[in-house]
């Protein structure tokens, strides 16, 4: 009667340590998909296009060494926008706590990379630098972009309770 008992009571302890605990996941928000548009709204990652950027490179400036590539995937949606899908490469760096007055609630952590745009204006190569900055938002449910500052400007901000998403950065040059 007794190696029922144990039998069972092991049983038990088995199903209950398979249990699923989804609220104990953290979610990871981290992607983002950067359009580039002039001010009249036209695609500027069409290479195809005269006077529109025909490349583009990518440095990591926190990165180990002076040149640090970081590879961004030029896209295309089904509409023949064409954008650069970030998802990770770039070096972080920690910054604060997010609440000072809660200790452990989440710390933000800061990427910044160097782009290269290169155009041909007539006949001539011309390059634009472009700083880009991501900041992200760590706690213990989720891990996510919390913002992008595009050459000192803010070009996207999402709020700490915001949904997972792929999110959409519109650039306007």
């Amino acid at each position: 009667m007794m190696k029922y008992f144990w039998g069972t009571l092991v049983a038990v302890f088995a199903l209950l340590s398979c249990k699923s605990d989804d609220d104990s996941l953290q979610r990871i928000d981290q992607i983002l998909n950067i359009y580039m548009k002039n001010s009249a709204g036209q695609d500027l990652l069409n290479s195809k296009k005269t006077g529109f950027y025909t490349s583009f490179s990518v440095n990591d400036m926190l990165g180990s060494k002076d040149i640090s590539p970081v590879s961004i995937p030029l896209k295309v949606t089904t509409d023949s926008l064409y954008y650069m899908e970030y998802i990770a490469g770039a070096q972080r760096k920690r910054l604060d706590s997010i609440s000072p007055d809660n200790p452990g609630t989440g710390t933000s952590y800061v990427s910044r990379m160097l782009i290269t745009f290169t155009k041909t204006t007539n006949n001539v190569s011309v390059t634009t630098l472009d700083t880009l900055e991501i900041q992200y938002r760590n706690t213990p449910t989720v891990f996510q972009v919390s913002k992008v500052i595009y050459d000192g400007k803010e070009a996207f901000s999402k709020e700490a309770d915001a949904p997972n998403s792929i999110n959409v950065v519109t650039i306007t040059k």
